[in-house]
């Protein structure tokens, strides 16, 4: 009973450990990280192999077929969680606020963001259209400036696949672009 227990646990480890190195060689693929994909491809076949092995072997004890399964849904839990704190990329936002009084972009661009703003017209008449890029590991820090400025602002974000031109590109090639904390 205590070497079935052990195995289990290798097993749960394993493919916890598998999983969550799938999910981020998968997130850098998509990324353009093709090196550093394929050099933790090669570490995450070597534990897939392992763990599977492990199964195979022992395919007449239920509990480890019941541990492998359960170690992939944690490794996909653990991989996203793991994705969240990298937070590799930039988003773009799009915010529209009827905040025409209060100096947003300026405070924006105070901080570090890349703002383009203008103004828009909606179905409610004159709103302030503003456009922002800005590192993923800067996200939630800038929704929370951005309500604290409009509670009511509509925010709407998404990851830009190709950024050129502009002041970014100039200061992401000098490694001078960061958002004051």
């Amino acid at each position: 009973m205590d070497n079935s227990l052990v195995m289990v646990a290798i097993i749960l480890v394993i493919n916890i450990v598998y999983v969550s190195f799938f999910t981020i060689r998968m997130i850098l693929t998509l990324k353009g990280q093709r090196y550093l994909a394929a050099f933790l491809s090669t570490i995450e076949v070597v534990i897939y192999v392992l763990g599977l092995g492990l199964v195979l072997n022992n395919l007449n004890e239920i509990q480890n077929l019941i541990a492998y399964a359960v170690g992939y849904g944690l490794g996909v839990i653990i991989g996203m969680k793991i994705e969240e704190k990298l937070a590799l990329g930039y988003i773009m936002v799009n915010v529209i606020t009827a905040e025409w009084d209060k100096d947003l972009p300026k405070l924006l661009r105070d901080n570090g963001y890349g703002v383009t703003d203008w103004e828009a017209h909606g179905r409610e008449g004159s709103r302030m259209a503003l456009q922002i890029l800005t590192p993923r590991k800067f996200e939630l820090k800038l929704y929370e400036t951005i309500t604290n400025f409009d509670p009511k602002a509509f925010i709407i974000s998404y990851e830009p696949k190709t950024i050129h031109g502009g002041f970014w590109v100039k200061s992401i090639k000098r490694g001078k672009l960061f958002a004051k904390k």
